[in-house]
């Protein structure tokens, strides 16, 4: 058993210098992904600040006419919130993809931005696993890699004297996607003050440190998400394929919001696209220029495939996962088919 120390505060301020005072410390609050590390000795604090007593439990309106969803809300808080089903229905089909009830209740927003890849060697510490110890290797990419990366995998130098990424780990969230494609913002606190990260910048690619996930400071606290006035209340979806019907992470997920021209009465006019991609890469995966190729344009299968062609462009296999770059595409017709209401959800 690993040795640790544990605190509990019910301050922000308190919080932020506790964490800043002992650089191997951790931040605990539903504890749904950090307990399984530090019972695989992936992760080992020496300490940790319990923070689920902060003032990080609400749900509220913005002065911008968002919705500001506090660190330490429930997942199930917030599927199963009002405005959130009623304004941002993405999120709540998002959240209610993942997991078991008995983990979106325990999980907390926050912690889900934060919570690490599944990859079976990062969890192997038997194993090389450059996310976990750096300069290692990774052994995914020779190994068995059906559920890993098909984009963003690209190393940022070539100094090991090959072309192999660092690593092709992949994000698990469902929720995150979600948030990528809503366009949410990260609101931050540490010794420095309060900042604001946009969602498309929080999480990084693996590039030469993939033992980094996120542009967090190392004291850094999350204190809440905040989603923009447009939500994409009408025109939605979200397609999870995966091994099995439910408690499992997607192989490839897509999520879908638009914007339809009604003005003639038929809709089939796409006048704003968000497509964002889980389960392919280190963070979630959105490219604008797919977006904006649907812009204008009918909703048509033709032009959805076309959007996922670009979507892809650039994706490789590594053998066990090679499948994925083709089932993505479909998904991704598929999604944006189901979101315009061309083909049933179900």
């Amino acid at each position: 058993m690993n040795s640790f120390t544990y605190t509990r505060t019910d301050a922000i301020d308190a919080a932020v210098r506790e964490r800043a005072s002992e650089p191997t410390a951790k931040f605990i609050a539903g504890g749904t992904n950090l307990i399984d590390l530090m019972k695989e000795s992936v992760e080992r604090p020496t300490r940790l600040i319990d923070i689920t007593r902060l003032p990080l439990t609400t749900i509220t309106d913005t002065v911008n006419g968002g919705l500001r969803l506090g660190a330490l809300v429930k997942n199930a808080d917030t599927a199963y919130n009002e405005q959130v089903i009623q304004r941002y229905p993405l999120l709540s089909q998002t959240i209610l993809a993942g997991a078991s009830p008995q983990l979106r209740n325990m999980a907390t927003d926050g912690g889900n931005l934060l919570q690490r890849t599944r990859c079976y060697y990062f969890y192997d510490i038997a194993t090389p696993c450059n996310k976990r110890e750096p300069g290692s290797g990774c052994s995914a990419i020779n190994g068995f890699n059906r559920i890993h990366a098909i984009l963003g995998t690209s190393p940022a130098d070539r100094t090991n004297g090959t072309a192999e990424p660092h690593c092709i780990a992949t994000h698990p969230s469902d929720m995150c996607v979600a948030l990528a494609a809503l366009e949410a913002e990260v609101r931050v606190k540490g010794p420095n003050g309060e900042r604001t990260i946009a969602f498309s910048d929080f999480h990084r690619l693996p590039g030469n440190t993939p033992d980094i996930d996120n542009t967090l400071e190392p004291n850094e606290l999350i204190t809440s998400i905040d989603l923009p006035a447009k939500g994409f209340p009408k025109y939605y979806a979200y397609l999870k394929l995966r091994d099995r019907a439910s408690y499992a992470f997607a192989l490839v997920s897509v999520a879908v919001a638009l914007e339809m021209d009604e003005s003639d009465g038929r809709g089939d006019i796409i006048t704003d696209a968000r497509i964002a991609l889980g389960g392919v890469a280190h963070k979630p995966w959105r490219k604008p220029e797919a977006e904006t190729l649907l812009v204008g344009k009918p909703a048509t299968k033709e032009n959805f495939r076309a959007a996922a062609e670009l979507l892809l462009a650039g994706a490789q296999g590594f053998g066990h996962n090679t499948f994925k770059i083709e089932l993505a595409k479909r998904a991704i017709v598929r999604a944006l088919g189901q979101a315009a209401k061309l083909e049933p959800t179900a």
